[in-house]
């Protein structure tokens, strides 16, 4: 590796470092590029030759967040299979319903931004599809190909992808419902509607009641899961 490459690599962190603590200490709306830049020592200009926008800086912040987090390095550290596929709508399930209930604000704050993003420009919406995309689709995508060939479930459609953001839709929106101080519904008791949501969605993507019935809710054992250090 060159040391230009090295220096810009290094730039690129040193930035992202000072978007992390003026966004913390900020949020989004109150952090400006401008501040950023100031806050890295840079020039804006030269911010903008690594990330054009705001937006591209938050959403990269929060890519990195989610490709440290121990619990869905495990999940994508697993091999692609009918109980990799539910337990991985399981713990999409949980995280966003469970939002509500969260001491993090920040993560309230993060879905009600990438709700507005759809009403306004899509800008950051789009850059954040993007990178959990190629973070967990891959994953999801071989997984429902596994489940087809081990006759747990039926191919829906020609876009296995497709089923991916289905089914992250319809959480976002049932996470959506239950954001405000008195929530827009009651699903009544949050395990059972967490573990019918899980249902809707296994069944909407092909799975066989059969295999959800055998998966869903199983706690798997330290021998059935590769962590992603052993990948």
């Amino acid at each position: 590796m060159s040391t230009l490459r090295m220096t810009s690599d290094l730039r690129r962190q040193l930035i992202l470092s000072a978007a992390k603590r003026c966004f913390a200490r900020n949020g989004f709306a109150g952090t400006t590029t401008k501040s950023v830049a100031a806050a890295a020592a840079i020039s804006e200009g030269l911010l903008f030759k690594h990330f054009p926008s705001k937006a591209a800086l938050y959403a990269e912040i929060l890519a990195e967040e989610c490709e440290a987090d121990p619990d869905l390095a495990h999940l994508l550290g697993q091999e692609p299979s009918t109980a990799t596929l539910v337990e991985l709508v399981e713990g999409i399930v949980g995280h966003f319903m469970q939002l509500r209930n969260a001491p993090d604000q920040e993560e309230t704050q993060r879905m009600r931004l990438m709700v507005t993003s759809h009403l306004d420009d899509g800008e950051f919406a789009r850059l954040l599809y993007d990178k959990v995309g190629k973070l967990i689709g891959p994953t999801f995508a071989a997984s429902i190909e596994r489940a087809v060939a081990a006759g747990d479930a039926v191919p829906v459609g020609a876009e296995p992808l497709n089923l991916f953001w289905f089914a992250h839709h319809a959480v976002l929106m049932g996470a959506l419902t239950q954001l405000p101080a008195t929530p827009c519904l009651s699903y009544g008791d949050d395990a059972a509607a967490e573990r019918q949501l899980c249902q809707f969605i296994l069944r909407g993507i092909g799975l066989t009641d059969a295999a959800i019935s055998t998966h869903l809710g199983r706690q798997p054992s330290p021998s059935q899961s590769v962590t992603a250090e052993s990948a």
